[in-house]
């Protein structure tokens, strides 16, 4: 008997599948008219709210976001591989910045009686849109893994469509002020980039840009160029990012250490803050104790001596050490370096640290002053911002060799087995104190720049948080990979800036998004070949032993 009533539930789901089926494209058709005409209606009974959502037929602020999404309704009857995974993502993310505009509407306006019909008419297509992608069959076939190679000309024009396109993303996102507009902007984008992940165009993406790798390089390099000339003469963002390439440099670096080498180091702020000190002592620190003034270049090889150095006389006893241990290791080190710097009053100025360090002079330009490059002005921090993408260059470049050199394959070879490596003849101390060593070279040399960026080192700058700051941003952009570093700094550093007007909730929006990008992505945001087959091979294991039934398989 219990197998009969097993038989007739299977048989009843099954039914209501097939019919939900059947009623997808009407739901979806009915939900593409809501949302557009819902757009359309004003959403707010009250003027003021950023966006001018009180108004008619002018879409504006979040309502944009929503009609962006909207086309995955109107595609619902298409037949593409992955279209339910695909369309779900988007009608949620549609749903969720509906939801979210309507409650910082009555947030702002005291109530929902300040909503507007065309908020509810919205919700309504949203939710509409949502059931007729539940009501879809599983998806198909995935994506095949090879594609298909398009003429070159459409190949080259695919590349600078999308490296413009995500420069002008960037723009529009930093200029977006209203913090509750800003918020629905990382809803829909969130949204939408995992719409077309499922959809499988960031692998064609990655596919191309390996095949097109010179003119990628060309163009992101072109875009990064240009960034300070879309600001304004603003130099806000451009101070931010200036603080992202320090960052990315110094990650970069960190990469060598835990992507390639496989070594948790929880001290790495300390090389990066010893860096700071040398340029701080030898660039003329106003306020502090000062060992006079030598030309930068001297300073950014100084500093990045004393650091790597530093990092071998730390590594040359500890290195035998692995797992927790060295990651405890390291840690001592960090706090050690802190007490000292807060400590020896002579060399260091204490707890005050060292201020007043002056900007940067190469003969007579001054890295301070604004100046003006085809008939546009250019804010000091612009010129900060070209030297850290000089630097990040150089950092890249370092990595690139090292990772394709035979150290490079050493380091793979301990960071997958270490008992491996060393029965195949590595001499696995020597090659975890040279990933050691450049690591912290590098990081003295990222460092010697925050100083005069920031004008002033002091203690707290270099705590145990900055180095889990930078070991998260190697983790969430992607262990192993160089622009893995930069997008991760790039995200750790941008987004709690944009996040600062809600002031208490910030760092807890900030952590709900990390927690979100890494139970989804999480082998990061760039991850490398190798961690991506490692992923993809462990969720078929997963999908291969799981019950017959369950949710896995």
């Amino acid at each position: 008997m219990t197998a009969a009533l097993l038989d007739r539930v299977a048989t009843s789901a099954e039914r209501l599948r097939s019919h939900g089926t059947r009623l997808s494209p009407s739901l979806a058709a009915a939900a593409f008219v809501l949302v557009v005409v819902g757009t359309n209606l004003p959403w707010a009974t009250f003027s003021g709210f950023p966006g001018l959502m009180s108004l008619a037929l002018y879409p504006a602020g979040s309502r944009i976001y929503v009609l962006a999404l909207a086309p995955a309704l109107a595609l619902v009857a298409v037949r593409f591989s992955r279209r339910r995974q695909a369309g779900l993502a988007a009608t949620l993310a549609l749903l969720a910045v509906v939801v979210q505009t309507i409650i910082a509407i009555a947030r702002d306006g005291g109530g929902l009686v300040n909503v507007s019909v065309g908020a509810w008419v919205t919700l309504l297509g949203a939710l509409l849109g949502v059931a007729a992608f539940v009501a879809l069959p599983d998806d198909g076939a995935p994506l095949p893994r090879s594609w298909p190679v398009l003429p070159a000309l459409v190949e080259a024009l695919a590349v600078v469509f999308a490296v413009a396109a995500s420069l002008a993303l960037l723009v529009y996102a930093l200029d977006v002020e209203a913090p509750s507009q800003f918020v629905g902007f990382l809803l829909a984008l969130g949204g939408g980039l995992v719409a077309l992940n499922r959809l499988g165009l960031f692998e064609w993406l990655g596919a191309l840009y390996a095949r097109r790798q010179a003119l990628t390089l060309v163009l992101m390099a072109a875009a990064a160029v240009t960034f300070p000339f879309t600001q304004g003469g603003s130099s806000y963002w451009l101070r931010v990012a200036a603080n992202v390439g320090v960052f990315a440099a110094a990650a970069i670096g960190l990469n060598v250490v835990v992507g390639l080498a496989g070594l948790l180091d929880l001290g790495y702020i300390a090389f990066f803050g010893v860096g700071a000190y040398v340029a701080a002592l030898y660039g003329n620190a106003g306020l502090g104790p000062s060992r006079g003034h030598l030309p930068f270049l001297a300073v950014i090889v100084l500093g990045a001596l004393v650091s790597g150095l530093v990092g071998v006389l730390i590594g040359a006893p500890t290195l035998r050490l692995r797992g927790d241990y060295l990651a405890i290791v390291t840690l001592g080190f960090g706090e050690i370096f802190h007490t000292l710097v807060n400590t020896y009053d002579a060399y260091t100025g204490g707890p005050n640290g060292l201020s007043n360090i002056p900007d940067l002079r190469q003969g007579s330009f001054d890295f301070g002053l604004p100046h003006t490059v085809f008939g546009v002005e250019l804010a000091g921090f612009a010129n900060y911002y070209y030297l850290e993408l000089v630097l990040v260059a150089l950092v890249m470049f370092v990595f690139a060799r090292l990772n394709a050199s035979r150290i490079g394959r050493a380091w793979v070879a301990i960071r997958e087995d270490e008992l491996a490596a060393s029965a195949m003849g590595i001499n696995t101390v020597s090659y975890k104190l040279l990933a050691f060593g450049i690591g912290a070279t590098l990081a003295g040399a990222s460092g010697t720049v925050q100083a005069h960026v920031a004008t002033q080192v002091s203690p707290d700058s270099f705590v145990f948080l900055q180095s889990v700051f930078l070991l998260a941003a190697v983790v969430l952009g992607g262990m192993g990979t160089v622009p893995g570093a930069v997008v991760g700094a790039a995200i750790l550093i941008a987004v709690p800036e944009k996040l600062r007007a809600f002031s208490d909730y910030r760092l807890l929006l900030f952590g709900l998004l990390l927690v979100i990008l890494m139970r989804f992505r999480p082998e990061g945001m760039i991850p490398s070949r190798r961690r991506q087959r490692e992923f993809h091979d462990a969720d078929g294991a997963d999908a291969l032993s799981a019950p017959p039934g369950s949710a896995v398989a």
